[in-house]
């Protein structure tokens, strides 16, 4: 699984013209799901992402943590986290699961985010969405499940 966590003042996801989601300060997670996943590296995942202390204490060093901060997460399926340009000019995303294991893998970080204290707001798998976030820093920080011990 792939993850871009932003840090944000504030975040949201409309879907058909709806409000779908919205979160205060925290994290938006855009998640991507690969072939070669599954729900142990969903879990590594996710409790990497919602350990992460890239908030600033009252020193300005990036010492905090989501539960410190009060902070909440907004989640978004992104299968172009997998996408591939290394030839031509239009990316091919066939490195992306099938939608018949990444929704289910999706959904399932979905819960183990509620597991581990975060209830997240979330888009909708498949769905033509656009999202907004003021980020905050900018703090960005691009994971990779297969990279983590």
């Amino acid at each position: 699984m792939r993850a871009v966590v932003t840090r944000v003042s504030s975040a949201s996801v409309t879907i058909d013209g709806k409000l779908h989601g919205q979160i205060g300060r925290g994290f938006l997670i855009l998640l991507g799901v690969g072939p070669e996943d599954n729900e142990h590296e969903a879990t590594k995942l996710a409790e990497k992402i919602l350990s992460l202390r890239v908030f600033c204490d009252e020193a300005g060093k990036m010492n905090l943590g989501l539960e410190a901060v009060g902070g909440q997460v907004l989640v978004v399926s992104q299968f172009t986290l997998y996408g591939n340009v290394r030839k031509g000019r239009r990316p091919s995303f066939t490195g992306a699961a099938e939608p018949s294991l990444a929704i289910p893998l999706y959904e399932f970080f979905l819960r183990e985010c509620a597991r581990l204290g975060y209830e997240p707001q979330h888009g909708e798998f498949g769905a033509d969405m656009q999202v907004a976030s003021v980020n905050d820093g900018p703090v960005t920080i691009w994971i990779d499940s297969k990279d983590l011990a």
